[in-house]
């Protein structure tokens, strides 16, 4: 049995990973705050998704479901997906908005660390889920910016440190999503505007298809941008 454990697991993109690689023959972790979406989750996806519900940024729910994961069976791959954005203009932005933003590259940081312990650093693949805003800057998405930027900084730390090891590291930089990521701000991002975006079906397919490839490589960096056609 391959055992992943996916943050951000009930909606969007993590839902789609978890369900394609449950489609795999993996068995899934998911972790997310929505209690309702992970029930919802559980009866859907069945047994090989085993639902934990907390945030992604307390230490102790994290240390206390690594304890219940282990008990599974070995985690193979830790995908952090969980984030919260907050688009404004540079000016608007208030110290709650800050610590929201903060809170994808904070879970991300928790769960690497504590999941490499439990690992003793081996024999794991770490997956970040980004952003293109990790690769530049964006006029109102400063903050969130500054935020994917230091989740890039760490992923590339992570690399450093592992290199040549049985700990892979994988950067993963997609573009916008049509999600329901967009809702708090549709005065940056119309509706319209999101159903342009790729379909989290299709870029979860992508990603799955690079992270579990039987070739003979691995692929470390992962820019998907949506056709614009």
């Amino acid at each position: 049995m391959k055992l992943a454990i996916v943050t951000g697991s009930a909606h969007g993109l993590g839902y789609e990973l978890s369900k394609q690689l449950i489609e795999q023959g993996w068995d899934v972790c998911g972790i997310d705050f929505d209690a309702k979406a992970q029930e919802d989750n559980s009866k859907e996806l069945g047994g090989a998704y085993h639902a934990f519900t907390g945030d992604v940024t307390d230490e102790n729910f994290c240390m206390q479901t690594l304890e219940s994961i282990e008990k599974i069976g070995h985690v193979d791959m830790l995908i952090n997906n969980a984030g919260q954005p907050v688009f404004k203009k540079p000016a608007d932005y208030t110290a709650s908005d800050v610590a929201k933003c903060l809170k994808g590259l904070e879970g991300m940081i928790i769960w690497s660390a504590q999941t490499l312990r439990l690992v003793n650093e081996q024999n794991v693949t770490l997956v970040n889920i980004m952003s293109t805003a990790a690769t530049r800057g964006n006029a109102q998405e400063s903050v969130y910016c500054a935020t994917k930027w230091g989740e890039r900084g760490y992923t590339e730390s992570l690399k450093a440190a592992y290199k040549g090891s049985s700990v892979k590291v994988v950067g993963v930089y997609p573009g916008g999503i049509d999600t329901n990521f967009y809702e708090e701000s549709r005065d940056y991002v119309s509706e319209e505007k999101q159903h342009s975006f790729m379909p989290a079906k299709d870029l979860a397919q992508v990603i799955i298809y690079n992270l579990t490839t039987e070739a003979n490589l691995m692929v470390t960096n992962l820019l998907i941008e949506r056709n614009y056609q």
